[in-house]
């Protein structure tokens, strides 16, 4: 009997052991948050595979949400956010970029924009421009269940852009015939698709770069051009801040750049000044993304992929 618990006493210090040398090689030198769009999961990958191959550093890729992730930046949990969409996160980007100094917003950003679009079937039916959601004779060809109003997908939960498509749905007025609709960016696409293939009258939140306007004939509905005067937006911490807020024009020009901690970039100058030089075009976002969801490439394999057949532009980044 004491052999056993000898023995017991011994196995259980090599295990432990073992979970500690373990840990101590496969521990992460840094963190990358990967966001729950494609281009973005792709970018979180490429980079760290890039960092690895220039400079040895082993980064943990999280799949985080934005805020999750520039609360980490200020923490020290995260040191890289692949994709810092502007205009969706002033807010964000006011209090830990302007106020605080916890992270920084890389100089390249990658050109985008933001609004409504349409399937071909729905604008030969008439929903051409914003105005037309607000009339539900026209919006009714939108209904997929039966329920008499139609649907329409303003984005995942978690975007800020999400809240503040609601919002214009509450000024430009067609939240009143509209039933609003969150969910995974994923399950959007699969009814686009079905959507697509049975001429099926469909109208959502639409963003590029994006490879749906390689797939699909896809319209985006025409709005007034961006009046900085009426975008009235409350911060998002104020709990009534949807109802509060108003949005009657088109979304202002859009891009997305790489965040990066302050802490971090101090820590490893030689990593932040690499970062600055990552110069992705709107052309490889919608590749990524492609790749990603219609050819179900897993982000790292594409990544290591994308990292080998530009070699020599990664090490270029990489120069001093």
């Amino acid at each position: 009997m004491m052999k056993c618990v000898a023995f017991s006493g011994i196995f259980s210090f090599v295990f432990a052991a073992a979970v500690t040398i373990s840990s101590a090689v496969f521990a992460a030198d840094l963190v990358i948050a990967m966001p729950n769009w494609p281009s973005g999961q792709a970018t979180a990958n490429i980079l760290k595979v890039s960092i690895a191959k220039e400079f040895g550093l082993n980064a943990d890729v999280k799949e985080l949400g934005t805020l999750l992730a520039f609360n980490g930046m200020e923490n020290g949990t995260v040191d890289i956010q692949p994709e810092v969409w502007q205009p969706n996160l002033e807010d964000v980007i006011k209090t830990f970029v302007t106020e605080k100094g916890v992270v920084v917003l890389a100089k390249h950003g990658v050109p985008a924009w933001q609004g409504i679009c349409a399937t071909p079937a729905a604008a030969e039916k008439g929903l051409n421009s914003i105005a037309d959601l607000k009339d539900p004779e026209k919006t009714k060809i939108l209904d997929t269940d039966g329920d008499g109003r139609g649907e329409m997908w303003l984005g995942a939960p978690t975007w800020a852009s999400t809240g503040i498509e609601r919002v214009r749905a509450n000024t430009y007025g067609y939240a009143q015939n509209l039933t609003l609709v969150e969910s995974e960016e994923e399950v959007a696409l699969a009814g686009l698709d079905i959507a697509i293939a049975t001429n099926q009258p469909l109208v959502f939140a639409c963003y590029a770069p994006h490879f749906i306007f390689d797939l699909h004939k896809i319209v985006r509905l025409a709005e007034p051009p961006h009046d900085a005067r009426k975008w009235k937006l409350v911060a998002p911490s104020d709990p009534l801040w949807i109802t509060k807020s108003s949005a009657s024009t088109a979304w202002d020009a859009a891009n997305f750049r790489i965040g990066y901690a302050a802490a971090f970039a101090k820590k490893h100058p030689d990593i932040a000044a690499f970062l600055e030089k990552v110069d992705l075009t709107p052309e490889e976002a919608t590749a990524m993304s492609y790749a990603l969801v219609v050819d179900r490439v897993p982000p790292l394999d594409y990544a290591k992929k994308w990292v080998a057949d530009n070699a020599k532009r990664v090490d270029g980044w990489a120069k001093k």
